[in-house]
């Protein structure tokens, strides 16, 4: 599929860079001119899936996350989200609302936010080779 505009960054997966991605796809949306409703949606599914990689994907230390932004036709907004962490064994129980590996601190709705803040969500995974998200959010046109 043809883009407009793309970026691609890759970081470790520390809890200092989950503000950073937010930024970043904020920042690189911000040329298709979005509402703020619209921002915020986006940068709360970004932090999700950036935390998802944060405290599930590498259990025992740091990995590589990699975010990757694409503008569209008919604004749209292409997010991916990749890890090549531990992987998730059982995708379709993890995208249950309340389901969470990570302890008694998280909600285990990052799946559920994400689906919803976004036009379309996917995830993939495999378990010992990491876990993809793929969304999409398609942008009101401004006059």
């Amino acid at each position: 599929m043809k883009f407009e505009n793309y970026m691609q960054l890759e970081f470790p997966s520390k809890s200092s860079n989950e503000a950073f991605a937010r930024s970043a796809v904020a920042c690189f949306a911000s040329q298709m001119d979005p509402t703020l409703e619209e921002l915020g949606d986006i940068r709360t599914a970004v932090s999700e899936a950036v935390t998802n990689c944060i405290v599930h994907a590498y259990p025992n230390g740091y990995g590589i996350i990699t975010l990757r932004c694409r503008i569209l036709k008919d604004n749209v907004l292409d997010i991916v989200v990749k890890d090549k962490g531990v992987g998730i064994p059982d995708l379709e129980q993890a995208r249950r609302p309340m389901f969470t590996t990570g302890g008694d601190d998280r909600s285990g709705m990052g799946f559920t936010i994400m689906e919803s803040f976004m036009t379309t969500f996917s995830a993939t995974s495999k378990v010992g080779k990491g876990t993809t998200v793929h969304m999409r959010r398609k942008l009101q046109k401004r006059k």
